[in-house]
């Protein structure tokens, strides 16, 4: 596997089908190929749910090869759409979760849908989603059925942590690529004093993130950028900036404002309940 290939986990649920179409619009404008994993976990106990196959005991090799099956059809199909895009397809087997963390370390990018049926069936309720947010090797991104396909801005979720100066330059890449605005939230949280205290330390906060956009300005001169500092709560803040947008980014581990994005409920909230895709960027 390239290091700069987009890796999409699919098992064919509609999800899965969402985040193969973000990842093929992704690949048509960055150029990288796409590869297609499904990830096969035979259990002992439970009975395994898969495409057209009945729940059984231990599935047989006649799952496993409708499972290939449907991995290779949809690769077909996805490169007949997009002939401008390279997509391979493979089928691994043993726990989703681990294996898409493993995965990532080969890859440029990964990309989820929140739900999806038998290998993935679960992926992103509870710790799962948390542990492969938390621990891939490169960027995630989330899809959700029903997310409007925005043409709005890209959305940053900033705090001055390191991390979240990688989801800047994330951000600041696609909004590039996209030829969009970009949106920089800045989430001031601590006790109100007073409305001069408060817009003392606004300006403050606008200041520490003009700086570290500093750079990115000069880099990509054509975007446009507009600064968010407001006080509130982190992720209502982004959920709900998430709206208009076409795409909302944060780091993989944050500070102040954005402290737990990883660790607890509010990145849940995000990935739950965004308007757009979510991306928890990391540097690979």
């Amino acid at each position: 596997m390239s290091g700069d290939e987009i890796l999409v986990g699919y098992d064919g649920s509609t999800d899965a089908t969402l985040a193969l179409n973000w990842a093929l619009d992704e690949a048509r404008r960055s150029g990288r190929p796409v590869r297609l994993v499904y990830v096969f976990e035979w259990l002992t106990v439970a009975g395994w749910i898969g495409p057209g196959v009945a729940p059984g005991i231990w599935p047989d090799e006649t799952a496993r090869r409708q499972v290939e099956e449907l991995v290779r059809k949809a690769a077909a199909d996805a490169a007949a759409e997009r002939p401008d895009v390279t997509v391979h397809g493979d089928v691994l087997d043993g726990p989703p979760a681990l294996v898409l963390q493993e995965r990532s370390a080969d890859a440029g990018l990964l990309v989820l849908g929140s739900r999806g049926h038998g290998g993935f069936a679960g992926l992103l309720a509870g710790s799962t989603a948390v542990s492969v947010a938390a621990h891939a090797h490169c960027p995630v991104v989330v899809v959700r059925e029903g997310q409007a396909d925005a043409v709005g801005p890209v959305v940053v979720g900033v705090d001055g942590s390191e991390s979240s100066q990688v989801a800047l330059g994330f951000a600041v890449e696609r909004a590039a690529q996209r030829e969009v605005p970009l949106r920089v939230v800045r989430v001031v949280g601590g006790e109100r004093r007073s409305s001069e205290h408060d817009e003392r330390a606004t300006d403050e906060e606008r200041a520490v993130v003009e700086q570290a956009l500093a750079r990115w300005r000069q880099t990509f001169p054509d975007v446009a950028v507009e600064v968010d500092v407001r006080p509130g709560n982190p992720a209502a803040t982004l959920v709900e900036a998430s709206r208009d947008a076409q795409l909302v980014v944060v780091g993989s581990r944050g500070r102040g404002g954005l402290r737990g994005m990883l660790l607890g409920s509010v990145s849940q909230q995000l990935i739950q309940h965004a308007y757009c895709p979510v991306v928890v960027a990391r540097e690979r």
